[in-house]
């Protein structure tokens, strides 16, 4: 059979055959419906094979919300403890902190600041930071420096000039007068170096980034300083007797004795008159067992930077002392395990720094009176029912940790048996912890000075503070918590003082030897009078210290 094939020509194009389309117009509805059946299909079929977001409830969405929330709360949490790992920009960041786990996990022992430091102070020590960096030991200006001051010679502009810190006295003396050069050396662009002595690489870390504050071992003067004294050529009292400096020449270095037995000469040191010689010479040399801040402040040179730097004045000492001391790790162990061990899970934790300077065997009862009047008079210790064996309490007592130091373990037991031996009338349980009894100062020691380190450092983790008269350890302990103790009075006569103690004004340590002296009129005069800021010490009346003159009226 064959098949025919219908032609077309062009013309027939517009007109459709009348057959075809009359079949085409039954088809078509038929068709159309065909198309959309199976294309509702497909678009169904999708729905469940392609990615698609689920549908939120109202608490679905509530949880969604809440953790972005919290995701930048934690962004937030993170920024803020940064901030206080580096306790409010006072620390640099970029230490490697496992050589000091102590610099910045200090803030994890809820420690943080007392009060903000400046913004002018922050940019300071970042400034000093660079200058140390560029003038530190071995590089390339320390280097040239060092060869003038073997050859003698001065430049007339040296690019770098140094003060040197002679180690000296106590541990507790050393952090504080090292403090009071360090603000020396911040007020006179000076960089400060530190003879290492016995053990200073052992109980701090290196407060500067990239370069050590530490003297290098072939310093020239170093075999010099055991017999640098008052009556050395080269000690500024001495040169003013000799009237050495008047002359034209600037001598290449100078010996600064500002030791407890510095005499008037010596003290024309906080004089600005003199000030404006010293600054001329490349390196100064100082031996100190004060903490000679206090007369700083009543330098009309010193005046404006100080004000800028410290506008609380008695956060001196706290503030660069919790930038400049960290203990070592040996040290951090020792303070971070007694902490955890001791300390930690308290409620409330009371610091009582003991230290007696009188002569004889102790303990002695009467400082243990005074000790407990002080302790409970404060309400910082409840007191003992003596008479009852147990006091009935349904709640969970709070729980009090007391820390004592003292160089005898006499007052610990005394005290340690009372709260062991009588309940309390408040119901609270008092556990009573000393690290330490060394029996008496061993200052060349290294574990000795290591322990005491650690001890003050932890008495500066406490709330509360009680401290005993003169003492540099009890000062330093105050100053790094940010703390103002209850003072201890010194006992005379074998006699507890009534009343036992007094609420120190301010958290700042006490200059002991300060001097009387008007430079400007050129006579004595009382310098604990002289400005709002600077008082007389409660522990000593003839020495000063800084307060804050806006809360303490």
């Amino acid at each position: 059979m064959k098949r025919h094939w219908r032609n077309r020509s062009h013309d027939d194009d517009g007109l459709p055959d009348s057959d075809s389309d009359t079949r085409s117009s039954r088809r078509f509805p038929l068709t159309r419906l065909m198309a959309l059946f199976f294309f509702s299909i497909f678009l169904f079929s999708l729905t469940f094979l392609l990615p698609h977001p689920p549908i939120q409830s109202a608490s679905t969405a509530k949880t969604l919300l809440q953790l972005k929330q919290t995701q930048q709360g934690d962004v937030s949490d993170s920024v803020e403890l940064q901030k206080d790992k580096l306790l409010g920009g006072l620390l640099a960041d970029g230490f490697d902190e496992q050589s000091c786990l102590s610099r910045y996990h200090s803030a994890t022992y809820s420690k943080g600041l007392s009060g903000n430091p400046s913004s002018y102070l922050i940019s300071r020590l970042r400034k000093y930071e660079a200058l140390h960096k560029k003038c530190g030991p071995y590089t390339e200006s320390y280097n040239k420096t060092v060869k003038d001051l073997r050859s003698g010679h001065v430049s007339e502009s040296p690019e770098c000039k140094y003060v040197v810190w002679i180690s000296y006295s106590g541990l507790g003396n050393r952090i504080l007068t090292l403090a009071s050069v360090f603000l020396y050396a911040l007020l006179t662009d000076r960089v400060l170096l530190v003879d290492p002595g016995v053990d200073m690489g052992d109980l701090f870390c290196e407060p500067f980034p990239h370069v050590s504050w530490l003297l290098p071992p072939n310093f020239p003067l170093n075999s010099q300083f055991p017999n640098f004294g008052q009556k050395s050529d080269q000690c500024y009292g001495q040169m003013l007797k000799n009237k050495s400096t008047t002359n034209s020449m600037v001598p290449s270095f100078v010996y600064l004795h500002l030791a407890h037995d510095y005499d008037d000469q010596d003290k024309l040191f906080f004089c600005d008159e003199d000030q404006a010689f010293l600054q001329k010479v490349p390196w100064l040399v100082v031996r100190t067992d004060n903490y000679f801040v206090p007369s700083l402040f009543l330098m009309p040179s010193f005046e404006k930077q100080l004000s800028d730097l410290f506008p609380n004045k008695e956060t001196v000492f706290h503030f660069l002392g919790r930038y400049l001391f960290h203990p070592t790790n040996k040290v951090w162990g020792l303070v971070s395990r007694y902490y955890q061990a001791y300390l930690a899970k308290v409620d409330e934790r009371v610091g009582i720094q003991i230290r007696v300077f009188d002569t004889g065997t102790g303990p002695f009862q009467h400082v243990l009176d005074q000790i407990l009047a002080c302790s409970l008079k404060e309400n910082l210790l409840p007191d003992v029912n003596r008479k009852g064996d147990i006091v009935n309490s349904l709640a969970k007592p709070k729980s009090k940790a007391v820390l004592m130091t003292s160089l005898s373990s006499g007052y610990f037991d005394m005290v340690r048996d009372m709260f062991l031996e009588h309940p309390t009338v408040t119901g609270e349980v008092v556990g009573i912890y000393q690290p330490s009894h060394e029996g008496h100062q061993q200052t060349e020691k290294k574990m000795h000075n290591q322990k005491a380190w650690a001890e003050m450092y932890l008495l500066s983790l406490t709330d509360m503070l009680v401290t005993s008269s003169w003492s540099t350890f009890g000062y330093v302990a105050q100053g790094l918590g940010g703390l103002k103790p209850w003072i201890l009075y010194k006992p005379e006569n074998g006699t507890a003082p009534d009343p036992p103690c007094q609420r120190a004004m301010s958290m700042e340590p006490c200059f002991h030897a300060p001097p009387f002296y008007d430079c400007k009129a050129k006579r004595g005069t009382d310098t604990g009078a002289l400005v709002p800021h600077v008082r007389h010490c409660e522990d000593m009346s003839w020495g000063l210290k800084l307060v804050d003159s806006n809360s303490w009226q």
